[in-house]
């Protein structure tokens, strides 16, 4: 075991059972309606869920049925008309631009489809902006950014740039980024789906390894019914609610 799991581990023992009695993401009767000329189209309309340490869920639905805008206001990128969004049980749904900023940087990661990492950087250096962004010292920085990589078996590649990296080298890369602030939620939008099947596999182990060793909570919208069904829990939007689902109902 590598001394940062070792670490994570420890401050998720010491937290138990704090932690485990309060959700970190809570969404309560979110309501977001669009307008569309005299149209009203409300994609939100009442939806609510929790999400615990070391979870992962599974966000599941056609295209269009709102998945994207409820992760975008589960990350404080978009405002509800209505409803709370609380992290580790503080109300963040109203809060100004910059607070809402500072809890992204501190509270949350970050994964997409498209890794987006910055092509001029190796992948140690795309780990350590964000923790110099948050004020940690450049040597501490490196030192995680590499037990990150190494962990998610990236130990040879940390000095290649993305170019040079796999499209899962990069979007393993891509989790090791979202995760190096040690956040308390992850949100992930469609994180295989620029994967092969294959590849997607591997990615997603890695990703649910770190959910399972850090104790974060993750939120992760996919159209990838098999990945679903090995998630914790799986949820839906349906008529702007966010229903329960059992995994092995998916087919």
């Amino acid at each position: 075991m590598t001394a940062l799991v070792e670490e994570l581990q420890a401050l998720r023992d010491n937290g138990q059972q704090t932690a485990a009695a309060q959700p970190v993401l809570r969404l309560d009767k979110l309501v977001r309606v669009f307008h569309q000329g005299e149209r009203r189209i409300a994609v939100l309309n009442g939806a609510s869920a929790d999400i615990y340490p070391g979870q992962a869920v599974a966000l599941v639905g056609p295209s269009g049925a709102g998945k994207s805008t409820l992760l975008h206001i589960a990350g404080l990128l978009e405002t509800p008309d209505e409803g709370h969004v609380y992290i580790q049980g503080r109300d963040c749904s109203r809060m100004n631009d910059a607070d809402r900023t500072r809890v992204r940087r501190a509270k949350m990661g970050f994964v997409y489809q498209f890794h987006q990492l910055l092509p001029e950087f190796t992948a140690l250096e795309n780990v350590v902006i964000p923790q110099l962004i948050l004020g940690r010292n450049r040597k501490v920085a490196a030192e995680r950014a590499r037990q990150l990589l190494t962990s998610l078996g990236l130990g040879e590649r940390v000095e290649h740039r993305p170019a040079e990296l796999s499209g899962g080298e990069q979007q393993r890369t891509a989790i090791a980024r979202a995760l190096a602030n040690e956040p308390r939620l992850l949100l992930a939008d469609e994180p295989t789906g620029n994967l092969d099947p294959h590849t997607a596999e591997h990615v997603f182990d890695a990703l649910v390894h770190l959910i399972r060793t850090t104790g974060v909570a993750a939120l992760i919208a996919t159209h990838n019914l098999e990945i679903a069904r090995r998630m914790d829990r799986v949820i839906t939007l349906s008529d702007g609610l966010l229903v329960e689902l059992e995994p092995s109902s998916l087919r």
